[in-house]
């Protein structure tokens, strides 16, 4: 009998465990639809919360998941900007810091605003980012934070009516912004005028990364602040290629500082995705467009748009096709499952992808 007794628990927690690896299994296979829209950006937070804004016209869109990313919540409404601009590389970008989640996003008019959510959920708007007037046309800008610290740059007109690289910085979680400041201006009148830069920062170190436009050819370009954002150091070409052209590729790529706290890149030249570490040569990828990165335990992890599917490059050379659509971003869940959100024919989708 006490054999028996013995058992049967054995048997219940084996079945459970079982029941625990196949749910997560059929969960990594299937697509959510978080809800209709575009441009989806997303940030986890403290909490290990994984937090998700996208536009849908004049609304600015959230949602979350607390259950790594097996299902999110209803979107609900953040705020409403007149003119947003949520298409084309243009949305709204969120950010998590010690104090919270900061939300940025732009109008029509040139205009960045921020939003941040308090404890009980609700949404504020704070601050204008941009200290002159409708400087920002082109709408394309990305945020960072590390502790209580936020950086934002965007592609700015002001002076000369020519794209430069400006920032600015919260020491508050948002509710403030500093004086902007120039980071960087092409020597060749402008940079690239409808590539979105990248931004990630860790303590004082920020990176921001960019297309420019030099001598005819779009290449990215890397700068550095070691002081938070105050001061930058020269601009650094990435990758020992070159792309002439006459024309926008409308892709930015996508930056990441791993573990070890070295800096990684991924991004676009004609119709090849490459990852590079700074002062190194590139190395291709694969092919196609709107590429994202992140770093798991020190090792890439990489998404791409390839044919009008996404696609997901894992660290030993995997590769997973998920659903179609574009713009990809993916952030990491825990040592062996990253999530993906994108957007498809104005939904955005999510999923979690095993390592």
């Amino acid at each position: 009998m006490k054999l028996k007794a013995i058992a049967i628990p054995l048997v219940l927690f084996i079945g459970c465990t079982d029941q625990t690896k196949q749910r997560h299994k059929q969960t990594t296979e299937r697509d959510l639809i978080i809800g209709p829209g575009q441009m989806p950006n997303v940030v986890k937070d403290n909490k290990n919360n994984f937090n998700v804004v996208y536009g849908t016209g004049d609304s600015i869109m959230y949602s979350f998941s607390s259950n790594d990313g097996e299902t999110f919540s209803s979107p609900v409404l953040a705020s409403i900007l007149p003119k947003l601009a949520a298409s084309h590389m243009r949305g709204p970008q969120i950010a998590a810091t010690a104090e919270g989640l900061i939300v940025i996003a732009c109008n029509y008019s040139g205009d960045i605003f921020s939003y941040v959510k308090d404890e009980k959920g609700n949404w504020t708007q704070t601050a204008r980012v941009n200290d002159v007037d409708t400087v920002a046309k082109e709408g394309l800008m990305s945020l960072a934070a590390d502790g209580q610290n936020a950086f934002a740059v965007w592609l700015d007109l002001r002076r000369n009516k020519q794209n430069k690289i400006f920032g600015a910085k919260s020491n508050d979680g948002g509710k403030t912004w500093s004086k902007n400041s120039l980071a960087y201006a092409s020597p060749d009148s402008t940079v690239c005028e409808c590539c979105k830069p990248s931004v990630t920062m860790k303590g004082n170190d920020v990176y921001v990364m960019f297309r420019n436009w030099i001598n005819g050819s779009r290449d990215l370009y890397l700068i550095h602040s070691s002081d938070g954002g105050n001061t930058f150091g020269e601009a650094e070409k990435l990758g020992n290629g070159s792309w002439a052209l006459d024309g926008c590729p409308m892709d930015g790529g996508g930056l990441v500082i791993n573990e070890n706290g070295n800096l990684e890149t991924v991004w676009k030249r004609r119709n090849k995705i490459f990852a590079c570490e700074p002062g190194k040569s590139e190395k291709e990828i694969g092919e196609g467009r709107n590429c994202a990165i992140e770093s798991v335990n020190g090792k890439n992890i990489y998404a791409w748009t390839e044919n009008g599917k996404v696609i997901i490059l894992k660290p030993q050379g995997m590769k997973t096709k998920l659903g179609k659509g574009t713009l990809p971003i993916i952030k990491s869940i825990n040592g062996e499952h990253i999530i993906c959100v994108w957007e498809n024919e104005n939904q955005i989708y999510s999923t979690l992808v095993e390592l």
